[in-house]
């Protein structure tokens, strides 16, 4: 039986082991999947961040558990892994910046290369696991530099540290479910998502964030690859998209869904760095000093990058809610609430349930 939307119903109860709990995505995540009645435990490096969400929303508070680990260090993980007996682990503990990985590579391979296997040979050894899913990225692929979306079948590769580990992530992921998983009762996906935007994202080298950090400082913004285009999605959309696929792994069936599937925003809101600083500008309530466009920067970025999320729209049925524009506003509403001194908890909760209900709406 297939499900076609984000059911309540379904995560109501069930026992989850999220891993990067303390980062941006995982917070989200964390406090989706509480207010729907899941039982979740966290296992994490401390919150990447200060400010953060992780400690901001209280989301320490709704995990049955948060352990403070690092997924390379396989016996702990093992150990904190059976201490909970998951029906189902979401891997998302990473190394997610590209410019960070050319400054520490062994550590960005090691977290993300090293980090997968583990997840998956503690998993393996833990009999209530039904349902493996591993996030990865968009920038897992080979870029060619395309004006097209890549599609789940197109080559991995990476240029950089980071974008070349989440292809090793994926190799490590399909090599596992066909050696030890495929003769199983464990279904094993990944998923690949675009950069997403939304409240609470305080990391370095990321465009939102600089942003931000720069609007609430009253400072001018600086921009490295005005030209340069992404997958712009709010955070809530690849969340939909990884709950909806957990649910057609675990149920009856699921073996047709342990595969790879991409999770991005429609083709038109693939968009320029510098028009999203234009409309983040333009939708800022408050006074600015504008933004200046600095190229003296060398590290290597792809241009173009967009997702063809085809497959996930006719076999999932899910597809992106939030248009561009409502994900920017969505994200400046956040942080208004935040400078304003509004409960974060409630604040992220009120947009989970305004999400859910445009889904219902269509």
């Amino acid at each position: 039986m297939k499900s076609d939307m984000v059911d309540r119903s379904f995560w109501a109860g069930k026992n989850v082991f999220l891993t990067g709990h303390t980062g941006f995505k995982g917070s989200w995540l964390s406090l989706w999947l509480r207010s729907m009645g899941a039982k979740v435990t966290g296992y994490s490096l401390p919150a990447p961040t200060s400010p953060s969400l992780f400690k901001l929303g209280n989301v320490e508070n709704v995990l049955v558990e948060s352990t403070i680990g690092d997924v390379a260090d396989l016996e702990m993980l093992r150990r904190s892994l059976h201490k909970v007996n998951p029906e189902i682990i979401i891997h998302m503990a990473a190394q997610p910046l590209v410019r960070k990985s050319y400054e520490d590579p062994v550590q960005t391979y090691r977290t993300n290369v090293m980090g997968t296997v583990n997840v998956m040979e503690a998993a393996r050894t833990c009999s209530s696991v039904r349902v493996i899913l591993n996030v990865t990225t968009d920038k897992c692929y080979e870029n060619q530099e395309w004006h097209w979306g890549y599609r789940e079948n197109e080559p991995l590769g990476g240029y950089d540290p980071y974008s070349s580990s989440k292809a090793c992530s994926e190799l490590i992921t399909s090599a596992y479910r066909r050696s030890f998983f495929q003769s199983s009762d464990i279904r094993v996906a990944t998923a690949r998502a675009g950069n997403v935007i939304g409240g609470g994202d305080w990391a370095e080298d990321r465009l939102i964030p600089d942003l931000i950090r720069a609007l609430t400082d009253g400072e001018q913004i600086l921009i490295r690859n005005p030209e340069a285009i992404r997958p712009w999605q709010h955070v809530l959309e690849p969340l939909s998209g990884y709950l909806l696929l957990c649910q057609n792994l675990y149920l009856e069936g699921g073996d047709a869904f342990a595969q790879a599937w991409n999770f991005g925003p429609r083709d038109v809101d693939a968009r320029s760095v510098e028009w999203i600083v234009e409309q983040m500008l333009s939708k800022w309530p408050y006074e600015h000093p504008g933004y200046q466009v600095i190229r003296q920067d060398r590290m290597h970025e792809a241009n173009m990058l967009k997702l063809d999320c085809s497959k996930a729209l006719k076999e999932l049925n899910w597809a992106p809610r939030w248009q561009l524009d409502r994900a920017l506003e969505a994200t400046i509403q956040w942080v208004a609430g935040y400078l304003q001194g509004r409960d974060i908890k409630e604040l992220c909760e009120r947009q989970i349930a305004e999400y859910e209900a445009d889904c219902l709406d269509g």
